[in-house]
């Protein structure tokens, strides 16, 4: 029998059926699979950055070999573009002071945009605003129309959770929604300088363009959401509890915004800033 299976006697005798198999990377395995279940669209880089957070030594390399054994290699949907910009109006268009702003703190530059969201039947909007430093969602608003108001709600969350801050700047793109005399009177009711993109330059809004591709292929394409109050509910979750407070930013070190906002902050920091932070 030895020789019809072409294995030595020595390996024979040794060959144990009832002995349990033992996988080295079982328990980091199950972490990394525990990982993937709760943040589906993390890759390599942002796994192994979330087990050196909970405490487990793994190379990337590694990481990467069991993820492809155990089919964890994320992936990406397609995209189905509808417009939400629309700059041809006669409305007053502000030069571009982001592009040269060098950012040492929070609450120094806030980026707006504008994304459709597709439900079973209808699409619906949503207005977001992010601290350009800490990448923190700081103001949403999501209806079914695509007037100023829709921003204009953003903002006003934005500044009911940040205040007037001294030196802020607000950077959009030439949208009509962002230029109307509404909402630019309410920037500059608060002391707010005035950004624009520059015409037919997607890379001045870049950040918030990179935000809107992470909520789409983390949230928006893997639910069905069954109308506007579900996608309000469901969205804002993801945008104040997984993106704010949990999700690993590269560009913040692999940290959450909250908990990266939360660094920053120093014994002579005031408490009121303390508060809004927090």
């Amino acid at each position: 029998m030895c020789e019809l299976g072409q294995v030595s006697r020595a390996g024979f005798y040794r060959f144990d059926p009832d002995r349990e198999l033992f996988d080295a990377d079982l328990d980091l395995r199950d972490e990394i699979q525990r990982i993937a279940l709760e943040f589906p669209a993390y890759g390599r880089p942002r796994i192994t950055a979330e087990l050196k957070r909970r405490g487990w030594e793994a190379g990337h390399r590694r990481v990467g070999r069991i993820m492809r054994e155990d089919n964890l290699l994320c992936l990406r949907r397609g995209k189905f573009v509808v417009a939400t910009t629309d700059s041809r109006h006669n409305l007053r268009v502000y030069p571009n002071r982001a592009g040269s702003m060098k950012l040492t703190g929070i609450d120094q530059l806030w980026i707006a945009d504008i994304t459709y969201i597709r439900l079973e039947m209808e699409f619906v909007y949503l207005a977001v605003l992010l601290d350009a430093f800490s990448r923190r969602v700081i103001g949403w608003a999501l209806d079914r129309h695509l007037e100023d108001d829709l921003a204009i709600a953003a903002l006003e969350m934005a500044f009911l959770r940040r205040g007037s801050p001294s030196g802020l700047t607000h950077h959009s793109d030439r949208g009509v929604q962002y230029a109307s005399n509404d909402y630019t009177g309410l920037l500059k009711e608060h002391g707010v300088q005035i950004s624009m993109s520059r015409s037919a330059n997607p890379y001045d809004n870049a950040t918030c363009e990179s935000f809107m591709k992470t909520l789409k292929y983390e949230e928006v394409y893997r639910q069905e959401y069954r109308d506007l109050a579900d996608a309000r509910a469901c969205i804002g979750r993801f945008l104040e509890k997984v993106y704010n407070g949990k999700r690993l930013h590269s560009a913040l070190g692999y940290r959450p915004p909250v908990e990266f906002e939360l660094s920053l902050l120093t014994p002579s920091t005031p408490p009121l800033v303390q508060q809004v932070i927090a």
